[in-house]
């Protein structure tokens, strides 16, 4: 076993500072932000689209020549969640988001992190509670529309 992946005391992986671990480090930070931004991006079409299918449904249901339709509730079934499924999946990569700062973060890494102390949040985390937010709008106006 080579000296620099020895193992520590505690059963767990030797930290050095050198500037290629220190670039390591950030490249696993950029990768963190790339999995959020995916999330979100994700979780938009699932939103977006859930909304769009039931609006679609809804106005179709209006036009003269439409057939009736077998169950009539299905599109809002179905728009409800996807929305939800959209809400749930920011809410899980949020806390996942989180997860990970905290363990690059912790103490163990602060010497190949460059900083003593955790920065201030990225204008991600506020994009995906807005979008959580809208899309907790979005659920509600499709529920309470049908009640």
């Amino acid at each position: 076993m080579s000296d620099h992946n020895a193992s520590s005391p505690d059963g767990r992986f030797e930290v050095r500072a050198s500037v290629s671990d220190h670039f390591s480090w950030l490249r696993t930070r950029l990768s963190i932000e790339r999995t959020l931004m995916s999330w979100v991006r994700t979780a938009t079409a699932l939103i977006g689209f859930g909304f769009t299918i039931t609006q679609f449904f809804d106005r179709l249901a209006t036009l003269p020549s439409a057939a009736p339709a077998s169950f009539p509730a299905a599109p809002r079934y179905l728009g409800l969640m996807l929305i939800f499924c959209g809400v749930l999946s920011l809410g899980i990569s949020a806390w996942q988001y989180e997860m990970g700062l905290r363990y690059l973060f912790g103490k163990e890494y602060t010497a190949i992190a460059g900083v003593s102390e955790r920065p201030s949040r990225t204008p991600l985390l506020a994009v995906t509670v807005a979008l959580s937010l809208a899309g907790v709008f979005a659920f509600f106006a499709v529920f309470l529309r049908y009640v």
